[in-house]
Formats: structure tokens, C-alpha cells, sequence
């Protein structure tokens, strides 16, 4: 049995004592990785929140979605794929440190890493945790990829607050990705931005370093499906892999919930379904993270359920590839 080191087993693994031999669930097929068999989409918690801003149990959220596999089916009506044909397993979360940030960091970049090298044709599924984990798992990706990535960030904020006042948060992982070098700002593209939710002088750093912008009410006014076909565009054009990342405070805070940084008049469920389903097809998009849901402020699991549904739909995405 093969073990990769900072991966964890999965906490959680949902049984059932009935089922139903014509419907497949998502505990049934999404099952914790052996270690030995061969993956091709891999499940990977990131249980860090401790780097948010507000107040969140973002950790929680890996365990949270655990416990809805159990839930919810893995067929697509709407687009008519059976998710249980995609060989797919849960392979546990990325080891955190208790007190050390900085660390926490330095172990998902090491674990990703570490998880691409066993694993080198993996198509990750990351869930977050807050969204600073995106800064330590692009590096990582981008390392697996070899060569310039893009990025497509569906998000209420830009994430490119400074690193001096507080180091590194849920709202710099862009900055840490520009400043690093791992990623040009020429080749991210952000979906959903809300007003007051950001500052000018974010906005200015942002357009001088060449982040392609779409705000919540252009989506409103104008539709989602035009602004993915942008994004992808701009995250696609000289580079050879696209990560997407979606924070769920882009959701308008009657669909979201059980977020942080909840906000008025954002997306609704169905143009962030329809926008990840549009990512999840185009051939250059390689890897994907959720970050930003508290189950801790969620009733009922409304957003982590609704979370999960965005999973399943890129999944979906990918099988109408070609």
C-alpha cells in the first residue's frame, strides 16, 4: 500500500445499511483510496482556517461534504452523465500543523507536491478550508504542470490584499501567486467581484497587473455563460493548464448561507452551476478548489450541500470533454 507523505486518510467515510441496486450515491463511488489502485480525480481536504480573516470554521468543511456524500446521487439529469463512470476516490486531507500558519502553507504546497508525484496524471478536486489555501496549492500545481497556468476565480473579492499588515489570508492568495511568480496577473481572470465588499487601491493593483475583471452585476445584467467564455480566454492564452478556485461568498447570501463574508445581490446557484459545468468542459482546465463555506454558520448544510452540487457539476463538465 502506497502512502504519501502530509496526505492523511479520510476522517470520515459514509456507510449505509440499504441501497438501492439501481441508484448509486456519492458515498459509494467517491470511496477512500486504497493506496494502490489507480485515480484519475482525486477528493483532497485542506482543513485550514485559521488564515481567515473572519471568523470561520472553514476547516470543517472537507468532513462536512463527507458526511452528504451519502446524500446525494451521482447522475446528472440535466446533462444526462452517470459521475460513477469517472474513477474517482477520496484521498484524505493534507496534514496541518496546530498553531503554525506559515507551516500549515508550506505543508499543502509540500503535500500536493508530494501527491502529484505519486500520482502524476491526478486531476485534483480540492476542498477548502479558506481560500488561502489556493495560494500554496497553485504553486504546487504549477509545478506539476511544468509551464505557465492560468486562473479562473469565481469570488465576491479579488484577494489581493497586501502581505505586510497581516501575512498571508483568505484575501491575499492572488497577491502571494503575482509577487511569488508562480502566476502573471495577465492570465487571471476574476468572476463575480462585489461592491463593497473591495477598495480602490485593490482595484488599481489589480488592473496594473493585468487581472481581467467581472463584477456580480455585469453577471446579473449581461449572464455568467459570456463571462466564463472571457475567462477562459484570458486563462488559457499562453499558458498550459487552467485552475479554477470558487469561493462561495460569491453566491448572493440567500443561496450562501453558511459563508464568512456574506454579501447581497451576488450569483445565484444556477449561474454558478452553469459557470463551473462550462469550466469542467474546456480541455485545459486541470485542476479545482472550494474554499470559503462555514458549516458552523450553515442551516441545515444549505451552502455546504450547495457546495457539493458545484462539485458535482465540474465533475460533469469534464465527462462532455470532446
Amino acid at each position: 500500500m502506497k502512502t504519501i507523505d502530509l496526505l492523511n486518510p479520510p476522517e470520515l467515510a459514509r456507510r449505509s445499511n440499504w441501497r438501492d441496486r439501481f441508484e448509486t450515491k456519492v458515498a459509494q463511488w467517491l470511496t477512500p483510496w486504497d493506496g494502490e489502485a489507480p485515480v484519475d480525480f482525486g477528493f483532497i481536504g485542506v482543513p485550514l482556517s485559521k488564515t481567515s480573516i473572519s471568523v470561520s470554521a472553514a476547516s470543517m468543511t472537507p468532513n462536512a461534504l463527507r458526511e452528504l456524500f451519502a446524500n446525494v446521487t451521482t447522475y446528472s439529469i440535466d446533462h444526462d452523465v452517470d459521475l460513477q463512470e469517472l474513477n474517482a476516490r477520496d484521498l484524505g486531507d493534507i496534514q496541518m500543523h496546530v498553531t503554525d500558519l506559515l507551516r500549515c502553507h508550506a505543508n499543502i504546497e509540500q503535500g500536493l507536491t508530494n501527491v502529484y508525484e505519486a500520482l502524476p496524471n491526478l486531476f485534483p478536486i480540492i476542498a477548502g478550508g479558506d481560500h488561502s489555501i489556493t495560494c500554496p496549492s497553485v504553486k504546487a500545481f504549477r509545478n506539476k504542470i511544468g509551464g505557465p497556468v492560468g486562473i479562473v476565480q469565481i469570488d465576491s473579492h479579488m484577494d489581493v490584499r497586501n502581505l505586510q499588515d497581516g501575512g498571508p489570508s483568505n484575501g491575499t492568495p492572488i497577491r502571494g501567486l503575482i509577487e511569488s511568480g508562480a502566476v502573471e496577473g495577465k492570465h487571471i481572470a476574476q468572476i463575480g467581484l462585489h461592491s463593497f465588499a473591495n477598495s480602490k487601491p485593490y482595484r488599481d493593483y489589480a488592473r496594473e497587473q493585468g487581472i481581467t475583471q467581472y463584477t456580480a452585476r455585469q453577471v446579473a445584467l449581461e449572464g455568467v455563460e459570456k463571462f466564463v467564455a472571457q475567462a477562459l480566454e484570458v486563462a488559457g492564452s499562453g499558458t498550459d493548464a487552467i485552475y479554477v478556485t470558487v469561493d462561495m461568498d460569491v453566491l448572493d447570501q440567500s443561496y450562501a448561507p453558511g459563508v464568512p463574508a456574506m454579501v447581497p445581490a451576488g450569483m445565484t446557484s444556477w449561474q454558478l452551476l452553469e459557470a463551473v459545468f462550462m469550466l469542467g468542459r474546456h480541455p485545459k482546465v486541470k485542476g479545482f478548489d472550494i474554499v470559503c463555506v462555514d458549516p458552523m454558520q450553515d442551516p441545515r448544510r444549505a451552502t455546504v450541500r450547495t457546495a457539493l452540487h458545484v462539485i458535482l457539476n465540474f465533475l460533469a463538465g469534464t465527462m462532455k470533454r470532446g
